[in-house]
């Protein structure tokens, strides 16, 4: 009986927004991978990018990882998980170790990189909009972000989210 009621609620759920507020390589992989996923199950998907969310969008993705306030990060080495003190963080070239560590784990996993999910997200018709407030605010420009994105605000994303059947903050 369960497997029907989930069956039926799939069906209803037609329509799902993501608000997009985090620009770091670990945090660009959940709605990334919840839109793509949602967008191959038929599901209209609109992403809403702002504050540092909106790096996800820059034609040049320079996405990295900070162990600094992540106490759970762990990363698997010489047959163990080593967790990295938060206080570790701190220290110089840490974050790009860090990043670079991330990065080789998830090319040798077979997982996709932000770029081929990015991508998967366009071919699939995800719809991604930028926010112009941050934009003007942290002194960008469209041309700095990929072309397939529309520029809109916060009006913009309510037109999607109160027909939506979802809408998740990330």
């Amino acid at each position: 009986m369960a497997e029907a009621n989930g069956a039926e609620a799939l069906q209803n759920a037609k329509k799902m927004t993501i608000i997009c507020t985090k620009g770091s390589l670990d945090w660009a992989y959940p709605p990334f991978i919840l839109a793509t996923t949602a967008a191959a199950m038929d599901v209209d998907v609109t992403m809403f990018f702002t504050f540092y969310g909106l790096a996800l969008l820059k034609k040049d993705l320079k996405l990295k990882v900070t162990p600094l306030g992540n106490p759970a990060m762990s990363m698997p080495m010489a047959g163990m998980h080593i967790s990295m003190p938060n206080l570790v963080g701190m220290l110089p070239g840490v974050t790009d170790m860090a990043s670079v560590m991330m990065k080789n784990l998830i090319k040798k996993k077979g997982v996709a990189s932000i770029d081929e999910l990015r991508e998967a997200a366009v071919l699939s018709d995800v719809k991604m909009i930028g926010c112009q407030m941050t934009l003007d605010l942290f002194e960008m420009s469209k041309d700095d972000m990929i072309d397939e994105i529309e520029i809109g605000g916060a009006a913009t994303w309510m037109e999607h989210a109160l027909q939506s059947d979802i809408n998740l903050f990330m």
